[in-house]
């Protein structure tokens, strides 16, 4: 197998060999088709997640078909399509785990930060964490759903069932998918991108959202609630300002920058702010059966798996428009 290496963070992944993988108990080893590039492949290169497994294989948005199984794992067969989240592991038995809260789990292990993940072309994986893939995108436009759209799921759901109206701040891989989820459900969505951005602001109009500017705008009426993509801490006090009494704004990334001191009247009058924290195999379960009968329109480029220092390259300065995708 082959494989894109981070063996100290700022550094370049390098390609190296590896013998192929076989399964150990409750194992598969599962034949990477695309993983796509997430933000938070690049806060583990970048050093801004703390103590990283290394050397590690990066890439927790898997898409591949099933190559070999353990004696133990009775439910996967050869060949059957598979995907493969950031939850990788929990301990079950956790206060969080026995709470129906895993992704909270005390003892956890991610795919792509404390076990080798996706830039690579196979990967071994706990059975019991893996998904079911019945959505109808190819292996490239599915591999975003498996955290752009969880984490977006996620955040929606936390954002409150009766916002009507939405704000998304950063308009990456994670809003893309979600302005189309909150429009199928009948919400009206605000864009925010970074100021000047005129092109980003004209993709989120195409995807659905009623209004779209620079996140140093405000909506043209309160939102109902807002969910912060973007990992600028300096955002949520202007998502608090955008927001009306008794909204709610939803920091949905794993790593942000300090968020600046601000007025206790921008948190007053029942505002709420919330993260989002990794997520659970319902919240999968939930949005894949979603995505399986409302498809999407994924927004992708592709690169060869060779390219991932470049794809991260793309990601960190801000030039895409929706998700990178390595293909081995």
């Amino acid at each position: 197998m082959r494989a894109m290496v981070l063996h100290a963070p700022h550094q370049p992944l390098s390609m190296e060999e590896r013998p192929d993988p076989e399964p150990g108990p409750g194992k598969i080893v599962i034949r990477v088709e695309a993983c796509a590039v997430c933000r938070t492949d690049l806060h583990v290169v970048d050093g801004e997640l703390p103590h990283p497994r290394l050397p590690i294989v990066p890439g927790h948005e898997i898409v591949g078909t099933v190559e070999r199984v353990a004696v133990d794992v009775p439910d996967w067969r050869l060949g059957e399509r598979v995907g493969l989240p950031w939850l990788g592991h929990t301990c079950g038995h956790c206060n969080y785990c026995r709470l129906d809260r895993e992704n909270l789990c005390d003892a956890p292990i991610f795919t792509g930060y404390t076990r080798d993940g996706g830039f690579a072309t196979h990967v071994v994986a706990e059975a019991a964490f893996c998904l079911r893939l019945d959505v109808p995108q190819d292996a490239v436009h599915a591999a975003p759903l498996l955290c752009a759209g969880l984490i977006g799921w996620r955040s929606l759901r936390m954002a409150d069932a009766n916002t009507a109206r939405l704000g998304l701040y950063g308009f990456g891989a994670a809003a893309h998918l979600m302005v189309q989820v909150a429009r199928l459900e009948g919400r009206e969505v605000c864009a925010f991108t970074r100021p000047g951005d005129l092109a980003g602001q004209a993709f989120a109009r195409s995807l659905g959202a009623s209004w779209a500017g620079g996140s140093d705008e405000r909506p043209p009426q309160p939102l109902d609630a807002a969910i912060i993509f973007a990992p600028v801490g300096a955002l949520v006090p202007l998502a608090l300002q955008a927001v009306r009494k008794g909204g709610r704004v939803v920091c949905g990334g794993i790593h942000m920058s300090d968020i600046p001191s601000f007025a206790y009247r921008l948190l007053w009058e029942e505002r709420e702010l919330m993260s989002v924290a990794n997520l659970t195999r319902q919240d999968a379960r939930d949005f894949l059966a979603f995505a399986a009968t409302h498809p999407l329109h994924v927004e992708t480029t592709v690169y060869p798996l060779a390219a991932a220092n470049e794809a991260l390259a793309d990601l960190r300065s801000g030039r895409l428009h929706g998700a990178a995708v390595l293909v081995p």
